[in-house]
């Protein structure tokens, strides 16, 4: 266990609170919110999931504050936006901190798949704060010229982009997006020009992440959802690669007042990847149940709890797999 009384020297106390102290965090997160798998309650999943995260988040030599959490402080009572984290206020390092210490709480109330305990971090200032809105995501994996997606396009002309910079033809694209009823004509004319599409059910942090990774052969991520989930995902492009477009979607008057609190006023903007997370930041993810990224939390006869977690810097680009086994105190 690390020693977080003593203090160490500046460089050192980034390297291990940006890094592997993290994967600790989420690890928590996903351990208590894995208690309520299957048991159909989602407000205690969610809640056992916070509770963890924030006593492990506690124990870290830092000065943490909460950029993205779960609401404000009149709708949360912890890890809300602008809640002051870590066991060294005012002398540790200054960590801005998204959170969601449980993305997919229906999916871990019906025991589905692609539940995980998330977080970015980066240093202050490096994270969008976005109101909890809806946003219209738009990504692509690595190794495509900058700009080649944009949400000024339509989903077409995005497709046609992607495939012609792959050398394939459009209806050879694969395009994830989230199963919702107001998906519906985008799901349409994907189809209509061929594609293929994923739809998920919900972890949409998740289904951007695939986009990164050849095995999961899915070219695109397209589709509105959380903002606060952009941003992680964001960060998590950062590190390992790939374009992302965000714009923040408001249905009224009330969510627009809200990001205006935030300093929020170009409310039409189109966000890059680089504006919702900029610097050296950090994503760590663990799976809570079994996923396409990340396997869940399982507990074995013996009373041993596993895990499987994937943390990424940006400034080294390095990806970790970190599989863990929990041991009951004795």
């Amino acid at each position: 266990m690390t020693d977080t009384t003593t203090k160490p020297a500046a460089s050192q106390v980034l390297d291990r609170v940006l890094v592997l102290e993290m994967v600790r965090v989420t690890e928590a997160a996903a351990i208590g919110a894995s208690k309520l798998i299957g048991r159909g309650d989602e407000k205690a999943a969610d809640a056992a999931a916070v509770e963890a995260m924030r006593a492990a988040f506690n124990e870290l030599w830092m000065d943490g504050t909460v950029v993205i959490g779960e609401g404000e402080r009149d709708e949360a009572p912890m890890l809300y936006i602008g809640e002051k984290v870590g066991a060294a206020p005012g002398t540790g390092p200054k960590i801005d901190i998204a959170l969601d210490p449980l993305e997919g709480t229906t999916i871990t109330a019906k025991a589905g798949p692609n539940a995980l305990a998330v977080l970015a971090v980066a240093e202050e200032g490096g994270l969008l704060n976005a109101p909890d809105v809806y946003m219209d995501k738009l990504a692509v994996g690595p190794g495509y010229p900058d700009g080649i997606i944009s949400l000024d396009k339509s989903p077409t002309e995005n497709v046609k982009a992607v495939a012609a910079a792959k050398g394939v033809e459009p209806h050879e694209i694969i395009v994830c997006v989230l199963d919702r009823p107001r998906h519906a004509d985008l799901i349409a004319e994907l189809r209509g020009i061929g594609c293929g599409v994923v739809l998920i059910g919900d972890g949409d942090v998740a289904g951007v992440i695939a986009v990164t990774n050849e095995e999961t052969t899915i070219d695109l991520y397209m589709g509105s959802g959380g903002a606060p989930e952009g941003v992680l995902a964001a960060a998590a492009l950062r590190c390992v690669g790939g374009q992302f477009n965000g714009r923040l979607l408001f249905r009224n008057d009330d969510e627009r007042a809200r990001a205006a609190k935030w300093g929020i006023t170009d409310l039409n903007k189109i966000y890059t990847r680089d504006e919702l997370a900029k610097g050296d930041c950090i994503f760590a993810a663990t799976g809570v149940t079994d996923g396409s990224l990340l396997k869940g939390v399982k507990v074995h006869k013996n009373g041993v709890m596993t895990t499987e977690s994937v943390v990424m810097r940006a400034s080294s680009g390095t990806v970790r797999w970190v599989k863990g086994e929990h041991r009951k105190p004795r």
